[in-house]
């Protein structure tokens, strides 16, 4: 008879495996000595010790199904539970048991990642239907339609949730893509139609653009150019095919009509151009008339620079107030010469300011023979207001006594 602490093999060649519930008969052995029947059931437990390993390792580092791992456990369990073997049949039970236990949470954790990405894929498609249905209002064309293209991308990239969720999003998703496409058709329509009316408004207006080309009413048809340029910008745009054409034709045009109008301004131009160094040249004539020496001298001179001046027409527009400012100088130089000499050479008008600086002559007098007699008094406060009052007065016949010299004395 043969043994280790696990086995033992009985004279008649059974062999028994010592578990906690007592020797349990492994198998029989007739063709070889006792201690080779030990060892090769030894090696079958060592056998089950590696297909254990085996399993912890797939159960640890794959992505093995909890349904296959365990069908494996079971089969394994199956060939211990049968003691087909010699060894620690309770450590390999207790393996067993313990890689359920993992089998099971790992079960747990996929079954809850499962559903975590169920619900996150739930809300990226709801958020998707949303902006789907937001998309739907816009008018936006190109842009909504491109991110709708792109949004139907991302939702074929999510899990499917169950058919009935899955299908009412889709529903809606699928609704929100076609009220959009209704919508932009039924606009694009309705472009086509308001390019067809403004390409007829347009052709309109480029038949009177092309009547007015050659007209030499310069102001008016430049207005009438400003109005109907008005009129094609409100229009609108016609079709592609017709716009660039129109347009050419509408532009061209005018070109001829400004093209004539700017050779014959530029003959004016020139024209005002000599006219404003002529006249120039004669306000500076005049200017040397002034200051007034010989007041009908001045007049005289002055009649005749201004009847040459009439004659000689119309000077560039951003130039005439600058020339025209230096005649209007010299002709109001004349014109206080003259109200100066009228003046002084009026009788009543002198005894008008004669009798005024008299006047306010004697109003001074009296106010300062008042202030004088208050500071005699003692009384100062009284003193200082008339001294304030005479101030006044006292400015008022210094004027008097100015305007009294332009008479001559």
């Amino acid at each position: 008879m043969s043994s280790d602490p696990w086995g033992r093999v009985d004279e008649t060649g059974t062999v028994y495996v010592r578990t906690a519930e007592g020797e349990k008969v492994v198998g029989s052995w007739q063709a070889g000595t006792p201690e080779e029947a030990l060892a090769y059931f030894e090696r079958k437990y060592e056998g089950l010790v590696v297909e254990i390993g085996l399993l912890e390792k797939r159960v640890k580092t794959t992505d093995l199904s909890a349904k296959d791992a365990m069908a494996a456990i079971d089969h394994i369990r199956q060939q211990v539970d049968e003691h087909h073997a010699v060894g620690d049949l309770a450590a390999l039970t207790a393996r067993l048991d313990k890689l359920v236990e993992t089998v099971e949470s790992r079960r747990e954790e996929r079954k809850a990642q499962k559903a975590k990405q169920t619900d996150e894929a739930r809300g990226a498609k709801e958020a998707l239907v949303k902006e789907a249905e937001e998309l739907a209002q816009s008018e936006q064309w190109r842009a909504a339609g491109e991110r709708l293209r792109a949004l139907v991308d991302i939702w074929k990239g999510l899990p499917r949730l169950d058919r009935k969720s899955d299908d009412e999003l889709w529903h809606r998703f699928s609704h929100a893509r076609s009220a959009f496409s209704k919508r932009r058709k039924a606009h694009f329509a309705s472009l086509d139609a308001q390019r067809e009316e403004a390409r007829k408004a347009k052709e309109k207006l480029v038949a009177e653009a092309e009547s007015l080309s050659n007209s030499t009413d310069w102001g008016a048809t430049a207005a009438r150019y400003r109005d109907l340029m008005a009129e094609w910008k409100a229009v609108g745009r016609a079709q592609r095919e017709h716009e660039d054409e129109l347009w050419n034709r509408f532009r061209g045009a005018q070109d001829v009509f400004f093209a004539a109008r700017s050779g014959v301004f530029a003959e004016r131009d020139a024209e005002q151009t000599e006219n404003l160094k002529l006249k120039e040249e004669l306000a500076a004539e005049a200017e040397k008339l002034v200051p007034v020496a010989d007041l009908k001298a001045a007049r005289a001179a002055f009649r005749a620079l201004n009847e040459r001046w009439e004659a000689i027409g119309h000077v560039p527009r951003d130039a005439r107030p600058k020339v025209e400012g230096r005649m209007h100088a010299v002709e109001r130089a004349i014109q206080e010469a003259e109200e100066s000499e009228w003046r002084r050479t009026n009788p009543e008008a002198r005894a008008r300011a004669a009798g005024l600086t008299g006047q306010l002559q004697d109003a001074v007098d009296k106010l300062q023979k008042q202030i004088d007699a208050a500071r005699a008094a003692g009384n100062d406060a009284k003193a200082d207001k008339l001294a304030r009052e005479l101030e006044g007065r006292q400015a008022l016949l210094d004027q008097a006594l100015k305007g009294l010299e332009e008479f001559g004395g």
